[in-house]
């Protein structure tokens, strides 16, 4: 699902170094994710994604890098899966999708005049 979603990654350069890039999600799903980074990566390296439901609780996860495409201006298409915390993917995403849906109030059946 197209979704642009504010997420932070974090993860270790070669040297073993810490980093962390604010970023957006360019799709995402139940089990994962695809973004860009400016920081090189892996197929197969662990990243840690931070990002917030609609309401403002944080959710972190650990995903594992699945697929690397170039892209513009030397950044990279990174596509993830979700290893550990699923879940608290799931209730990210279902709850991100939820606040994109419009909202339809039910008829009160109080307030209706009688048929």
């Amino acid at each position: 699902m197209a979704l642009r979603l504010p997420i932070v990654i974090s993860g270790r350069a070669e040297d073993g170094s810490a980093w962390s890039e604010p970023t957006e999600t360019d799709d995402i799903s139940t089990s994962g994710a695809l973004f860009h980074l400016n920081q090189k990566v892996s197929r197969g390296e662990r990243l840690y994604l931070r990002a917030h439901r609609p309401d403002g609780a944080p959710i972190e996860v650990t995903a594992v890098v699945i697929r690397i495409a170039p892209a513009i201006y030397g950044t990279a298409r990174v596509g993830v899966q979700i290893a550990e915390s699923a879940e608290n993917w799931l209730r990210l995403f279902v709850s991100w999708v939820a606040d994109e849906q419009p909202v339809v109030d039910a008829p009160d059946s109080e307030s209706s005049p009688p048929k």
